[in-house]
């Protein structure tokens, strides 16, 4: 299509825009309201993906996202099918992930009077996306498509959402692409700190003794990996990683100490408790990785850099905020930041240290039961030195999987942080897979989790995607059940799971399958998997009462951990 204006229907102008923007695929469910749309989507040449749930539409758009840091499209129809996206869109808004969701209304004659399928899905979303939009006319679709898009991936990412009325997907109007460019004078996420903080912060970190850089989600949103690792290496700073950060900076780094939160290592927890400075990367002190706000980091002074505002003095009271592209501040910093040994603190961490750090060994014992660290310790070494992109789901087995797989290389892990979702993973490593082709993407789920979104095995199928999936399977909730274990008397009450035959129903869906039950065959059925050309599902069916430690309870002091009290069950321990 040529430059300047042409008459096109809303439908047609929507893919044309997407098209232009640079939009390859995109993941959706057809129906009523969305049907002109999809109609107009025969003038496209962008792939359309069918999904076998709304739900596993968001979840795949952010798969693709976490994997490029593109925005991920996902599109429904009006009503069930846009609240079926509400979950996946929640989800993006938490880890700061670039979707973008379409939805088809009824038509604007018949908005507000309950007609079929009708619901409000701006008013339903506005707490959870950046912005969202009610199109009612063509004119609009074109704006509106280009200013969520950049909305979507600038500042802060996150999920954008526009609903449009089906007169507006068939009405026709002049299109004029370059007319439609964004045009937002009262937008501006970037920040600039002034000299005064920079100077502030350089002096802070000289007077530092034993420093702290907290490694957050922010580092793969700014791309400033390089900059990190620079920045720690010269000033000689030990990093703790939150989840979401896990892989930006190689786990194999001298300065990594590894997780911290909840059920990171016990020496990283300490070693934050007994800072002096704490500088946070790209992080927003998630309940999950303070613990108890009262006794946190109690001897710390904190340094915030973040492009979001709302997160400084949010959760931690700040010494110094450097508001901005954190890629940006540190490229600031590092030719004047000092460089440094801070050898003793080094040397006192390793005493923190000492040697509980079991899962540095190369082998797991074996003492004849097949634990989750088994399967995912061996995974690690079987796929270390890939492109593979692991895609975990939220329980038990996402903890054990942090801790386990040495995360090297960004973008290597996608998994759902702030609010949680199971269900999340087979999805977005869907997503993820579309999004790099060439990579090894596996799935890490819970039995609890896959059944939720397992029907997107039919996508799989359909899509003939090469995704590998091992679902940790102890026939409980797993961590639902380790809460009822610690503070509820084991009363173990709706979290035992009866499952399927997860290996037969595979098959059902023409996917290659397999059963795990011991250590010896966790490597050859991992190595079986890769050399098979489609997709694979591994049911490894595990110790079923199985704990991750350490933890911090709920409102306890991030160094008040429960550690693990049988040291003989040595397989999944640390300290």
């Amino acid at each position: 299509m040529g430059s300047g204006s042409t008459a096109l229907t809303g439908a047609r102008i929507l893919w044309e825009c997407l098209e232009r923007e640079g939009v390859k695929t995109v993941f959706g469910y057809p129906g009523g309201a969305i049907l002109p749309a999809y109609d107009a989507l025969q003038h496209s040449s962008i792939r359309h993906i069918l999904v076998r749930h709304e739900q596993g539409a968001s979840h795949m758009a952010d798969g693709y996202a976490r994997a490029t840091g593109s925005v991920g499209v996902a599109v429904a129809t009006s009503g069930p099918g846009a609240t079926n996206l509400v979950t996946g869109i929640a989800t993006a808004m938490m880890d700061s992930s670039p979707i973008l969701c379409i939805t088809g209304q009824v038509g604007s004659k018949l908005l507000g009077s309950d007609a079929f399928q009708e619901t409000d899905i701006t008013g339903v979303t506005l707490p959870i996306t950046k912005h969202n939009y009610l199109v009612t006319r063509a004119e609009e679709v074109a704006p509106a498509v280009r200013e969520a898009l950049y909305l979507a991936k600038s500042g802060r990412p996150g999920p954008v959402l526009i609903d449009i009325t089906k007169d507006a997907q068939q009405g026709t109007c002049a299109f004029d692409f370059e007319a439609a460019a964004p045009k937002m004078r009262g937008y501006r996420p970037d920040l600039s700190p002034a000299k005064a903080a920079y100077d502030k912060a350089l002096a802070m970190i000289a007077a530092a003794k034993k420093p702290v850089i907290l490694a957050g989600h922010g580092i793969a949103i700014s791309g400033a990996e390089r900059e990190v690792q620079a920045f720690a290496e010269r000033a000689c700073i030990p990093i703790a990683m939150t989840l979401l950060g896990l892989g930006h900076i190689s786990a194999s780094h001298v300065l990594n100490m590894g997780m911290m939160g909840m059920h990171g290592e016990a020496w990283v927890n300490k070693a934050i408790q007994e800072a002096d400075l704490l500088l946070a990367f790209g992080m927003r002190f998630d309940d999950r990785v303070t613990g108890n706000l009262k006794s946190y980091a109690p001897n710390a002074k904190k340094i915030h850099i973040d492009i979001d505002p709302a997160e400084v003095n949010k959760n931690v009271k700040i010494d110094l905020a450097l508001m901005g592209d954190l890629r940006n501040i540190l490229l600031e910093l590092l030719p004047r930041v000092e460089p440094a040994s801070r050898g003793e603190w080094i040397e006192q961490i390793h005493k923190l240290k000492g040697d509980t750090a079991v899962r540095d060994i190369q082998n797991l014992p074996d003492n004849g039961h097949l634990y989750a660290a088994h399967v995912i310790n061996d995974l690690w070494r079987e796929t270390r030195g890939s492109d593979a992109i692991v895609v975990t789901d939220v329980g038990q087995h996402q903890m054990w999987e942090a801790q386990y797989y040495k995360h090297d290389h960004p973008r290597s892990l996608i998994t759902s942080g702030g609010l949680g979702t199971m269900g999340f993973a087979l999805p977005a490593a869907i997503g993820a897979k579309v999004a790099r082709p060439d990579a090894e993407v596996w799935v890490v789920v819970g039995d609890g989790g896959f059944q939720m979104t397992m029907a997107e095995m039919a996508t799989i199928a359909q899509e003939n995607l090469k995704v590998n999936i091992a679902i940790i399977n102890n026939g409980y909730l797993g961590m639902v059940r380790q809460w009822q274990e610690f503070f509820y008397e084991r009363n173990y009450e709706a979290t035992p799971l009866l499952n399927p035959n997860f290996a037969m129903l595979a098959q059902a869906y023409g996917i290659k399958s397999h059963v795990v039950k011991h250590r010896s065959d966790v490597v050859p059925t991992v190595r079986a998997a890769r050399a098979h050309e489609g997709p694979v599902l591994i049911d490894f069916q595990v110790e079923q009462e199985d704990t991750v430690y350490p933890m911090v309870a709920a409102g306890a002091a991030l160094h008040e951990m429960i550690r693990r009290p049988n040291p003989i069950v040595e397989t999944a321990e640390d300290e």
